[in-house]
C-alpha cells in the first residue's frame, strides 16, 4: 500500500503580542523571542519528519514567513484572522498540493522533535478516516492533530478542543487515536514555562 502524501500545517499568528498568559513572568521581549525559539523549532521538527512531505505554514507575521523559508517549510500568507479560518486555508493549499492527510502543529510544544512526531504521522499510513489527537496535559486542548483524508472533521480549536475534535471524529464514524507522552506539555501558563524549563531549558530560554 503506498503511504498517504502528509502535509503539516503549522499556524503562527502575529509575533508582536504573543503568548500575554505569560505577562506575569516574561516581558513582551522576552515573550516575542519565546515565540519565535517555538515557531523555529516546531517547523524545523516537522521538516525533518519521515513521512511529512511538505511542511506549510499559515501566518500573517512577515518575521515568521522568512523563518519559515529558511527552514525548508513554505509560507502562506493568513487571510483572515481566526485559527480555524488560517488553518482551513492551508488545508485547501495541501489537498491542491495532493495531501490525503494533514498534521497540524500549533507551536506551543517546547520537546517537539521529528522522533516524537514520526509514530503520529505512521497513523495515516490506514485506507480507513483516522483522527489522532495529541491533548495537553490537562486534557483540554489539542497539541497535535492529524486528520486523514484532510477533510474527515472540521477544525474545533479554541475552547476545549479535544473533547470538540473527539466528538466530531465519532459522530462521522472515524477511526479515533488519542496519544500521550512528551506532546503533551504546553506553554500557555507560567506553571507550563516552569516545566518546560525544567525539562528542556534550550527550547525556552530557562
Amino acid at each position: 500500500m503506498t503511504a498517504p502524501r502528509v502535509v503539516a500545517i503549522v499556524p503562527v499568528g502575529a509575533i508582536e503580542g504573543a503568548k500575554s498568559r505569560l505577562g506575569a513572568v516574561l516581558d513582551a521581549e522576552e515573550r516575542r523571542d519565546l515565540a519565535l525559539r517555538l515557531a523555529d523549532a516546531t517547523v524545523h521538527a516537522a521538516v525533518a519528519t519521515p513521512g511529512i512531505d511538505e511542511t506549510l505554514v499559515v501566518t500573517p507575521d512577515e518575521e515568521v514567513r522568512d523563518l519559515a523559508l529558511r527552514a525548508g517549510a513554505r509560507p502562506l500568507r493568513q487571510r483572515s484572522g481566526g485559527l480555524n479560518d488560517g488553518l482551513r486555508q492551508a488545508r485547501e493549499e495541501a489537498v491542491a498540493a495532493g495531501a490525503r492527510a494533514i498534521l497540524v502543529l500549533p507551536i506551543d510544544i517546547p520537546q517537539i522533535s521529528a522522533e516524537l512526531l514520526e509514530p503520529v504521522v505512521a497513523l495515516a499510513d490506514t485506507p480507513e478516516p483516522v483522527v489522532a489527537i495529541v491533548p495537553d496535559r490537562h486534557g483540554r486542548g489539542t497539541n497535535a492533530l492529524l486528520l486523514s483524508p484532510p477533510d474527515v472533521i472540521e477544525f474545533c480549536f479554541g475552547g476545549d478542543s479535544k473533547d470538540a475534535h473527539l466528538g466530531a471524529a465519532r459522530a462521522v464514524g472515524a477511526r479515533v487515536e488519542v496519544l500521550d507522552g512528551p506532546l503533551a506539555l504546553d506553554i500557555d501558563t507560567p506553571e507550563d514555562l516552569l516545566l518546560a524549563q525544567a525539562d528542556t531549558p534550550e527550547a525556552v530560554g530557562g
